[in-house]
């Protein structure tokens, strides 16, 4: 009997259900690690923001250097420029990041209270994540692997949204 692949969409499995079943696990992945974006902030102290509200506090703490919604959009590779500017009015409204103006440009930074619930935000995920990873013997290197893999995977999925607009 062959091996039934799991997957949301049987009807887009019919020459690749490899694919397939890897787009069902990133559509399973991309929810459950939004879901845990969410838990472990509201653990940390903050029960209001939505997943990219995390991510974008968190790519404005990383070290510790003012940035340009055009940088957050880019390293979070968010095309939307909106969603972040939203979110990043949202956490100012909140007192986690403020902003400055340089000439033309606006550049954003955490406040003492952003970069503390990013510090217990970490504590948490130390304490709730890390311990599962050594538990359940995953290695760094094969994290690291499987990292690079998704990233390159990452840039086929870019081009090929490039290609389908251009239809």
């Amino acid at each position: 009997m062959p091996k039934a692949s799991i997957v949301s969409s049987a009807h887009l499995s019919e020459r690749s259900s490899e694919l397939s079943e890897f787009e069902y696990a990133l559509i399973t992945a991309e929810n459950t690690f939004s879901r845990w974006l969410v838990h472990c902030m509201t653990a940390a102290g903050n029960e209001e923001m939505s997943p990219i509200d995390i991510l974008v506090l968190h790519n404005v703490y990383h070290r510790q250097r003012p940035k340009r919604i055009a940088d957050i959009c880019f390293v979070l590779n968010v095309e939307d420029t909106h969603t972040v500017s939203y979110s990043l009015r949202k956490l100012g409204k909140m007192g986690l990041v403020e902003s400055k103006k340089v000439g033309k440009e606006t550049f954003y930074n955490t406040t003492g209270e952003g970069e503390a619930l990013c510090l217990r935000y970490r504590d948490i995920r130390n304490d709730c994540l890390l311990d599962w990873f050594d538990n359940l013997g995953i290695d760094e290197a094969d994290l690291s692997d499987m990292a690079k893999k998704l990233r390159t995977l990452s840039t086929l999925y870019d081009q090929a949204a490039r290609a389908a607009a251009s239809l």
